[in-house]
């Protein structure tokens, strides 16, 4: 809505209608935007808690830091040799914001992927006197055994992709499995901060545009009306680098410590998958393709397609109305 009514206000067409859509999107986006910011930081907050291995991995954080811990504003993750190159860090910002405290660390992924594979020799016990159970042993010990170490099973789960035996998994292969339990991350890393860019960007394009509306001076600022009109697609952006933080960060889990992905898939043949998944591609592409075009032609109509009389383009007294001043 910002941006159509600043394009229509770059054209000088339908200026009293574009200035009351441009102060509702500009009120309404601030409150959006700062929301937004605040909901992120709690975001932030919860991963810190309960989704430790993504937050590491959006961070890069490959080492425990002492608290506080800094945030890396830029940098080039190298995931083969574990660290970040050209890392640019902000000290204590990370800690204050994922712990909301001074003293607390924020567990490095080398730390998480020792703590995998303490736990999948565990999940290895548990997997055991699951098989034990199913195969008709009941006795007290196998399910004491069971109940001690069930918490860990899915993480044994991981041995699936590298032997058929979980039970008698090779000191390799449970290295191999703990280091799955890491996403990929760079597209984290760069996703996320793309996603908070963005994100500020929004916050100072609706706070510029509430702003010269409030004090009467937006015609003049043809700078800021450009740049909320190229701004149009980013929010879409924003929300897909939101989607891969969110779905990619979660890997290679479907339910966290529970159901790896790979072990989660239908019984589909991938001839049926690609076959759907082809459909679906072609359906959404028509609609957008309808979607853009119906978009782009009532926008150059603007609100003229009312048939009012008093938009531009419209005949009024047998004259075409060539703009709107008020």
């Amino acid at each position: 809505v910002l941006g159509v009514s600043s394009w229509y206000l770059l054209r000088a067409r339908d200026v009293g209608f574009a200035i009351r859509s441009f102060a509702v999107a500009a009120g309404f986006g601030l409150a959006s935007a700062l929301s937004v910011i605040v909901l992120g930081d709690e975001s932030g907050y919860t991963s810190g808690l309960v989704q430790k291995v993504k937050l590491a991995a959006i961070e890069a954080e490959w080492e425990t830091q002492p608290a506080p811990a800094a945030i890396t504003a830029f940098g080039i993750p190298n995931q083969e040799a574990e660290r970040t190159d050209y890392a640019i860090k902000i000290p204590w910002l990370l800690g204050l914001i994922a712990t909301r405290s001074v003293d607390e660390q924020i567990t490095g992924i080398k730390d998480l992927v020792r703590q995998a594979e303490q736990r999948i020799p565990n999940g290895m016990i548990a997997y055991a006197m699951l098989e034990k159970i199913r195969g008709g042993d009941k006795s007290r010990e196998v399910r004491e055994q069971f109940e001690r170490t069930k918490e860990n099973l899915g993480h044994a789960l991981l041995l699936k992709k590298y032997t058929s035996n979980v039970a008698d998994a090779t000191p390799e292969q449970i290295r191999l499995a703990a280091r799955d339990t890491i996403p990929q991350v760079w597209p984290m890393f760069w996703a996320f901060r793309i996603m908070v860019g963005l994100g500020f960007l929004f916050l100072f394009i609706f706070s510029a545009a509430f702003y010269f509306l409030a004090i009467r001076n937006l015609a003049t600022q043809r700078w800021l009306l450009r740049l909320i009109v190229f701004s149009i697609p980013l929010p879409w952006i924003a929300a897909e680098l939101g989607w891969i933080v969110a779905e990619y960060g979660r890997q290679p889990w479907t339910i966290s410590g529970v159901l790896p992905t790979f072990l989660s898939v239908s019984s589909l043949s991938a001839s049926t998958v690609y076959a759907s998944l082809a459909a679906f591609v072609l359906f959404y592409t028509a609609l957008l393709v309808i979607e853009m075009y119906l978009m782009v032609k009532y926008i150059r109509i603007g609100p003229g397609s009312l048939r009012t009389g008093r938009y531009f383009g419209e005949a009024r007294d047998g004259a075409a109305v060539p703009g709107e001043a008020g």
